[in-house]
């Protein structure tokens, strides 16, 4: 099967209505796309790995489900066992352990997206444009702020890469930065 960025996009848009999980999509997408030119991978392989690594939330978000249903989904589709196994390997509980690395680049980048976003959205530009990794980590010290997205994650994907924790971040802010208006983060500049 050809791994098209079109295919991936309107498959992500059946099963997925949620605004912000588009964006999430993206944004991931963008992230670990940016790897994937760093690392001299596949860059649109890895883009549809990311664009689809949680498309059936929406349907099926808990962990009973997801990413199950969507792996079972891709297989019947025909995709290649690297990316289901990629995709499985985004949740911890999936069992199947992150060896490649696109599988540690998606864990690395899925819930740093999310935490740059959520960073980018309380400045008071509304944007990722003036956003540096200083702010970003000062806002994971804050126990309240996107509680439900774990620190340990973020620290561990970053060292998964072997990279230090604020190059990450600004590795995925660099990346996100030329999708600001797909990703609803121009805000007022």
């Amino acid at each position: 099967m050809g791994l098209t960025r079109e295919a991936a996009w309107a498959l992500l848009t059946e099963y997925t209505k949620s605004e912000s999980l588009l964006k999430h999509a993206l944004g991931v997408e963008a992230a670990v796309r940016g790897y994937a030119r760093q690392f001299g991978e596949d860059e649109r392989g890895w883009g549809v790995v990311a664009l689809l690594h949680d498309f059936d939330y929406d349907r099926w978000p808990s962990a009973e489900d997801h990413p199950f249903k969507g792996v079972e989904i891709l297989k019947g589709l025909g995709y290649p066992e690297w990316v289901t196994r990629a995709i499985l390997s985004h949740a911890d509980y999936s069992g199947v352990p992150r060896e490649t690395r696109l599988e540690k680049t998606l864990f690395a980048c899925d819930e740093m997206a999310g935490f740059i976003t959520a960073a980018s959205l309380i400045r008071p530009s509304r944007s990722i444009l003036d956003l540096e990794a200083s702010s970003v980590i000062k806002r994971m010290k804050d126990k309240a702020f996107a509680r439900a997205v774990s620190r340990d994650d973020l620290r561990l994907g970053a060292e998964s890469l072997g990279i230090p924790l604020d190059q990450h971040i600004t590795n995925v802010i660099a990346f996100m930065r030329p999708e600001a208006d797909a990703l609803g983060l121009r805000g007022n500049l």
